[in-house]
């Protein structure tokens, strides 16, 4: 019998939060020179560009100048770089290697991981962990409420007052965040506090997951997602429904572990979410599959209908596209497989 991710409850233990804050093993090899822009978007070797300053910049803004005598003085205050564009166009690539390029202490982790590790280890607590840190580097930078505008402004201000620099990648400009999703307007100081710390870069370019390749394949019946869940070593096998139920008992930040050491990911009955918050708990799951480069096979509706019209219509589209074109890549990886 295949093992199933909703029998799974992981846990992580807080004092561990901050030294996993690493990139997915998929990015352990990236760099300047490995990504390679395309020749159609200048955009893209001008962001190559701005990382690698920003690097040689931040470098020298933690480390602080040579006074008299040889003492060190307070870091400058530090530096901060926003790569905004489209999905699949190679930013969290450039994060990833504006973290390896970077002395350390440093931290690397999506958006939603350090809205965790400020409400496990306490605001106080978190910022002193992280103080030391040259860079905090924060993938998928969004504001879904209210709380997390106040708590990340807060946060990112005083990071940047004792020397660390902050890098992002996000899909919406950081003066727009939250905009379509909560009352935008009420937390505009906020909001531009925060677009005050970034220098933003764009990027630009078609998907790369899907460039000049062939539709995603279509779904497999239950029988064919039974055998090939019992025939391969680490795969798990879950009805769709049960898992979504099972996600809405699990933190987002614990979907990395949940899906840990899986080879191959099955789940039967697939349909369009039954609403938002299930949606954006699919999300969080697309992303830590893709992390994690797991396969992924599905029977029922298609991978891009997960997300109905109603949902792409509205303030969150831009995470319900990643999503798809994130599962979709999974999908074409399983069959290559």
């Amino acid at each position: 019998m295949p093992a199933r991710l909703s029998d799974r409850t992981p846990q992580v233990a807080p004092e561990a939060l901050v030294d996993e804050m690493v990139p997915p093993s998929m990015f352990d090899e990236v760099s300047f020179d490995s990504y390679i822009p395309d020749p159609n978007e200048p955009s893209q070797a001008e962001a190559v560009k701005a990382a690698r300053s920003f690097v040689e910049r931040a470098t020298k803004a933690k480390g602080g100048k040579r006074g008299l005598f040889g003492r060190k003085s307070a870091p400058q205050q530090g530096l901060g770089l926003y790569l905004d564009g489209g999905f699949g166009v190679g930013k969290t690539h450039l994060l990833a290697s504006i973290y390896h390029a970077m002395p350390g202490p440093k931290a690397f982790a999506t958006f939603v991981e350090v809205t965790h590790v400020v409400g496990a280890l306490g605001f106080a607590n978190a910022l002193e962990r992280l103080s030391d840190h040259s860079v905090l580097c924060i993938d998928e930078f969004e504001l879904d409420d209210p709380g997390d505008t106040m708590l990340v402004s807060r946060l990112l201000t005083e990071l940047s007052a004792k020397g660390v620099s902050i890098v992002a990648t996000s899909n919406t400009l950081p003066g727009q965040l939250g905009e379509g999703r909560f009352a935008a307007q009420d937390f505009l100081r906020e909001i531009k506090k925060l677009a005050a710390v970034f220098e933003a870069i764009r990027v630009d370019g078609p998907d790369y997951r899907h460039r000049d390749l062939p539709p995603a394949p279509p779904p497999h019946s239950d029988a064919e997602l039974e055998n090939l869940a019992e025939s391969t070593p680490g795969a798990t096998l879950d009805n769709f429904d049960e898992l979504c139920a099972h996600l809405a008992k699990l933190h987002p930040s614990k979907y990395k572990a949940l899906v840990e050491g899986v080879t191959l990911a099955c789940v039967e009955g697939v349909h369009p979410a039954a609403d938002q918050t299930v949606a954006l708990r699919l999300v969080v799951l697309a992303d830590r599959l893709y992390d994690a480069g797991t396969p992924l096979m599905v029977s029922g509706s298609k991978l891009d209908e997960i997300f109905t019209e109603e949902m792409l219509a509205g303030g969150y589209r831009k995470k319900y596209l990643r999503a798809t074109s994130r599962l979709l890549a999974l999908s074409r990886f399983a069959e290559s497989a």
